[in-house]
């Protein structure tokens, strides 16, 4: 089952988002094809970043949360909020 996992950045976390994104890339990568779709989301000027958007293969919601608990992002406090949705792929679907 996917899953859509929305990470909002705290406020003033550029550098602790900065400092733990090589961990954070390299997490990501060592879950294979779990990760789907995964990018941050910028700032309207498209300088910074300021949060999280990944669409994750998980077995059931609380997969998902394990998951999204183990980011080094989610471990150094990075974030405000973390919102963790089934979500259906419908449109652009790149296995289509």
């Amino acid at each position: 089952m996917l899953f859509a996992v929305s990470c909002i950045d705290k406020a003033d976390s550029q550098s602790l988002r900065l400092d733990n994104r090589p961990a954070h890339i390299e997490f990501l990568n060592a879950q294979g094809n779990a990760i789907r779709i995964a990018g941050p989301y910028v700032s309207e000027d498209g300088a910074g970043m300021t949060g999280s958007l990944l669409i994750v293969e998980a077995a059931d919601l609380a997969a998902a949360k394990a998951l999204a608990a183990g980011d080094p992002y989610a471990k150094a406090g990075l974030f405000e909020s973390v919102d963790i949705r089934p979500w259906k792929w419908v449109i652009g679907n790149p296995d289509a």
